[in-house]
């Protein structure tokens, strides 16, 4: 998980995106992302199912490259891992378990000694990243890649206090129904409620922040997230914060009710130009910049590739689950 000056994720001058890589297709993440259930995920399946619900990182790889979406949700094409999305997955897992510690005990020494676990623990859940570091026999470059991480979490120290913190909810699973039948999910870093009841959304960006002209493309996670839980609870988040490791910046933002329309109406539009993309078959790519760090680039036309032959006929995903969304496991 982005040309929409909301939700799109846009290209700087520096050598990489400034925000997050998208999660690994192969992910657990991108399937409850993309939402589809794990019992259909399979190589053979013999029809496509039309997909039936949007996360933040899908709407912002249809609104980057409505192919791109394709590939990711309709062909479920695999993605190598990462090494920035993977140390993205260690960290946000480092700062999820420090709270688990009373809070005179999170400190940054503690913080990075989690690391070597978290790091353990994620090459179990997920075999695949052990490749990312086949070629380097000795360690060296995994030895930067862990320092790289610990720097990441000792900077997040500089930018907030975790002693004064008492997160509500970690790594919250939220999804709900809008009246026209499409489905929003997600997963929330962070919630912080306040005595007085008011609701803080935050984000952990591994990342660079985005200048200020692109401050809107990254904040469309965040309204995106703001409104489910406005849909879920009827309460409008009094603040949605992006934290940046990468360059140590905070983004705030602070909602009003219109705003959250906003974003409906604009998903809304949105899922109807999926739709007609799923019913047609017509999924064009939009070169941008961001294409050079396309695992795609054999199967799209920009690049000379021919796209999977499109799965049809499509069918529509069987409904199921609380009409009333969920807030918290899946």
């Amino acid at each position: 998980m982005e040309t929409s000056t909301e939700g799109a994720a846009q290209p700087d001058s520096s050598p990489a995106p400034a925000v997050d890589p998208p999660v690994p297709a192969g992910s657990v993440e991108a399937v409850i992302e993309a939402g589809v259930e794990t019992a259909t995920v399979t190589a053979a399946a013999p029809v496509a199912i039309a997909p039936s619900t949007l996360s933040p990182s899908r709407a912002s790889d249809f609104m980057q490259c409505p192919l791109l979406y394709r590939f990711r949700v309709i062909d479920r094409l695999p993605e190598k891992p990462s090494e920035a999305a993977t140390r993205g997955t260690l960290v946000h897992a480092v700062l999820e378990r420090l709270f688990d510690a009373p809070a005179a005990e999170r400190t940054a020494p503690r913080a990075k000694s989690l690391i070597p676990g978290q790091w353990d623990r994620l090459r179990e859940s997920r075999p695949e990243v052990v490749e990312l570091f086949a070629d380097d026999p000795q360690g060296e470059r995994l030895a930067r890649w862990l320092g790289e991480a610990e720097q990441l979490v000792e900077r997040w120290f500089s930018l907030e206090d975790p002693s004064r913190l008492e997160p509500a909810e970690r790594e919250l699973f939220v999804e709900t129904e809008l009246e026209s039948g499409l489905r929003l999910r997600g997963i929330i870093d962070r919630v912080d409620v306040a005595p007085t009841g008011e609701v803080r959304i935050v984000d952990y960006k591994t990342g660079k922040a985005p200048r200020p002209e692109y401050s809107e493309g990254a904040l469309f996670q965040m309204k995106f997230y703001a409104l489910v839980v406005w849909r879920l609870k009827n309460v409008v988040p009094r603040r949605l914060q992006l934290v940046y490791l990468g360059n140590g910046q905070v983004l705030t933002y602070d909602p009003v009710l219109a705003d959250l329309e906003r974003v409906e109406r604009k998903l809304l539009a949105l899922w109807q130009a999926i739709r007609l993309a799923t019913e047609t078959g017509d999924w064009r790519p939009r070169p941008t910049k961001l294409c050079g760090w396309c695992d795609h680039q054999a199967h799209c036309p920009e690049f000379g590739g021919t796209p999977p032959p499109y799965p049809l006929p499509v069918r529509a995903a069987e409904s199921g689950g609380p009409a009333q969304g969920r807030m918290g496991p899946d």
